[in-house]
C-alpha cells in the first residue's frame, strides 16, 4: 500500500515493528470517503496479519483529518444519504477496531482534526499533536451530534463541562489547550511531530505485548466497571500475565540489572 494514488498509505518497518498508516487525501484535508474507509479497513487487516507491534496514524499535507467528505454524500432531494447507515457501516466499526486493537495506537495529529477526524484521533490510545494542530467538534455547525464515539470519548478525555462546551459551540481547541485539558499526550513543534510519534511507537513496540494489550483493556473497562469489578479484573489479568514468558523475563532482567528482551509471549 505504498502507492501514493491510494487514499491510504501504509508502511510497516520490519526493524522497529512500527506500522505507519497515513491518510492520503491532502487536497481534501484527508476527509473520509467510502473508498478511503475500504482502503483503511484493508490496511488494518494487513497490519493485524503482520509483525507490527505499534501503530501510528497520521495525515498527509496540512491536516490530520477533516471528518466526512460531504462531497461523497448524496444531497439530492428524496435521496439523502442515510447517515445512520453510513456510521454503522464505516465509522463505528473503525472506532471499535482501534479501541480493541492489541497494538498501542498513536495519533500523530498534524493540522486540523475536525468532526469524525477529531474523534478518530481520540479513538487512538495516545495523541501526539503538532503545535499547529487543532481539534473541532464541528457537527453542530451542520445540525448534527458528535459521532464516531465523540459523545463518549470527549467527556472522558476533558470532562463533561468542557466536552459540552466544545460540542455545543463547535469552537476550535488549540493543541496547547488540548494538552492542558488532557486530550493530547504531548504537543511538539511541527517539524518534530513525525520523529516524536515514531520514537514513541518504537518504544511501545519493545514493551511486553500481552501487558500492553491488557493495560488498554483494563483502563477502558474501568469506565463502566464498579470498583469491585475492576479489582476482580486486575486480579484475573495479573494472574494470567504472571504465567507469561515476558513476566519471567522482566523479573530476570531486573534482578540481573540488564535490559529485558520481551517476546510478546
Amino acid at each position: 500500500m505504498s502507492d501514493q494514488s491510494n487514499s491510504i498509505v501504509l508502511n510497516i518497518d520490519e526493524t522497529t515493528h512500527v506500522a505507519t498508516l497515513t491518510l492520503n487525501r491532502p487536497e481534501k484535508l484527508n476527509s473520509f470517503t467510502r473508498t478511503m474507509h475500504e482502503e483503511l479497513r484493508a490496511a488494518l487487516d494487513e497490519i493485524e496479519g503482520s509483525h507490527a507491534r505499534a501503530l501510528v496514524i497520521t495525515g498527509s499535507g496540512r491536516g490530520f483529518c477533516a471528518g466526512q467528505d460531504l462531497a461523497d454524500l448524496d444531497f439530492t432531494p428524496g435521496a439523502m444519504t442515510n447517515l445512520g447507515a453510513l456510521i454503522d457501516q464505516y465509522f463505528n466499526p473503525l472506532v471499535r477496531r482501534l479501541q480493541a486493537s492489541r497494538l498501542p495506537v498513536i495519533a500523530a495529529v498534524n493540522g486540523i482534526a475536525a468532526g469524525a477526524g477529531a474523534n478518530l484521533a481520540m479513538a487512538c490510545d495516545l495523541i501526539v499533536a503538532a503545535r499547529s494542530a487543532s481539534f473541532i467538534q464541528a457537527f453542530v455547525k451542520i445540525g448534527l451530534v458528535p459521532d464516531s464515539g465523540g459523545t463518549w470519548l470527549l467527556p472522558r478525555r476533558v470532562g463533561e463541562a468542557r466536552a459540552m462546551g466544545l460540542a455545543l459551540t463547535g469552537d476550535k481547541l488549540s493543541a496547547e489547550q488540548a494538552e492542558a485539558w488532557g486530550l493530547a499526550w504531548k504537543v511538539v513543534d511541527d517539524v518534530e511531530l513525525q520523529d516524536t510519534a515514531l520514537t514513541l511507537a518504537a518504544h511501545l513496540a519493545q514493551q511486553p505485548a500481552k501487558a500492553v494489550a491488557a493495560i488498554k483493556h483494563s483502563i477502558r473497562a474501568a469506565a463502566t466497571n464498579t470498583l469491585d469489578q475492576q479489582l476482580d479484573l486486575e486480579r484475573d489479568v495479573q494472574r494470567e500475565l504472571g504465567d507469561s514468558h515476558d513476566y519471567a523475563e522482566g523479573v530476570a532482567a531486573f534482578k540481573e540489572k540488564r535490559a529485558p528482551r520481551f517476546e510478546g509471549l
